[in-house]
């Protein structure tokens, strides 16, 4: 099991774009560990964000390869997105098999029946917003992608308000605000840069941004799902990078010292959500990078850095990122035992680990 050390910035900086890079199938999926037998697959939310750590960090072409994956995987539905947007238009209720799914194989396939619930919104909005970003950071041809952008937008204009599984696959049965955060920001995305059609996405925000003010809030701050009381780490997303909220205005403020109030660590570090007990209810290093993400874009460079150098803190003597970091204040840690057994240890390398520390550490000023 991984051993907190000291931070080690320059090594683990090198370290993380070569387990990106190194994992990457010859498709240009990112699985997400290669050595944990049930993330031997590609989630489209870990994999954009992947993607948005290449294109940062001195790798676009690997950046590339996915969003060329990415699209070729959409299009290849185009038969299956079109269905079901007939269905929702005709007033009807698309079955949960209808829907895309949520991680493909590194071919592209479908997973098939794996004994796990396979239907999420978010990682469609992510793949919008990386797309985007990296397009216009590298001011590549837009045209490649437009087909897939266009079917995406359908898809999700058509099943926004779906209840599907959050971002952590659990409580199917709600709207959850990182989810809508996801959606929003990606329909966002593709709309400011002229990719997409404007009417249509901007319909979809508007009703999105009505549903969040009406249901999706409590006390002022963004609520785990609609109707919530709780946060959730997943929120840290709705605030930076997509913009969900104005970062200097209320809501994002109240959202904020809500999940410092709740799920934040001092010395750094977040949970994902309080009573938490997959693998024991740990800290995740993919949300301190959230934190400090956002962090760093308000101008809180101090406590950026802290969750900087508590996530590479976390890395093995090999410079290797867990999914959570190893018995570091488990919320259940009766419960690690039972997850140990079924899956195995703590799954390390998480891509996702490693590319929330490359894109802190690149708002940070460092670079591989």
């Amino acid at each position: 099991m991984p051993t907190p050390h000291a931070p080690d910035h320059p090594a683990l900086l090198r370290a993380s774009l070569d387990v990106i890079t190194g994992n990457q199938a010859p498709s240009g999926a990112y699985p997400a560990c290669p050595t944990y037998e049930v993330y031997r697959y590609s989630w489209l939310r870990d994999g954009s964000f992947t993607a948005e750590a290449t294109s940062r960090a001195g790798a676009p072409e690997s950046a590339d390869a996915f969003h060329r994956w990415t699209a070729k995987v959409i299009t290849d539905r185009a038969a299956r997105i079109e269905r079901l947007v007939t269905t929702v238009r005709a007033g009807q209720q698309p079955t949960e098999s209808d829907h895309l799914p949520t991680r493909y194989t590194l071919d592209g396939d479908d997973t098939g029946d794996v004994g796990w619930w396979d239907f999420q919104l978010d990682g469609y909005g992510t793949w919008l917003w990386a797309l985007t970003e990296h397009l216009t950071r590298h001011g590549r041809d837009a045209t490649p992608y437009r087909e897939a952008v266009r079917l995406t937008v359908d898809y999700l204009t058509a099943t926004w308000a779906t209840p599907c599984y959050d971002w952590w696959e659990e409580y199917r049965e709600q709207t959850h605000g990182g989810t809508l955060g996801a959606i929003r920001g990606g329909l966002h995305a593709v709309r400011a840069a002229g990719l997409a059609e404007d009417t249509r996405c901007g319909h979809t925000i508007d009703a999105i941004d009505t549903l969040i003010r009406e249901r999706g809030t409590y006390d002022g701050h963004l609520a785990k799902w609609l109707g919530s009381k709780q946060v959730d780490g997943s929120l840290l997303a709705c605030l930076t990078p997509f913009g969900n909220v104005p970062a200097d205005g209320p809501v994002a403020a109240a959202t904020l010292h809500a999940l410092e109030l709740d799920v934040v660590q001092p010395g750094g570090g977040v949970y994902r959500y309080l009573g938490d007990t997959f693998y024991g209810g740990g800290q995740w290093p993919v949300l301190a990078g959230f934190l400090g993400w956002h962090y760093a874009r308000t101008g809180r460079t101090d406590d950026a850095r802290r969750e900087l150098d508590w996530i590479a803190a976390q890395a093995t003597a090999d410079h290797l990122l867990p999914e959570q970091a190893p018995d570091v204040r488990l919320q259940a840690p009766r419960r690690l035992p039972e997850w140990e057994t079924r899956w195995g240890p703590n799954a390390t390398p998480l891509l996702w680990s490693h590319a929330m520390y490359l894109i802190l550490a690149d708002e940070l000023g460092a670079t591989p």
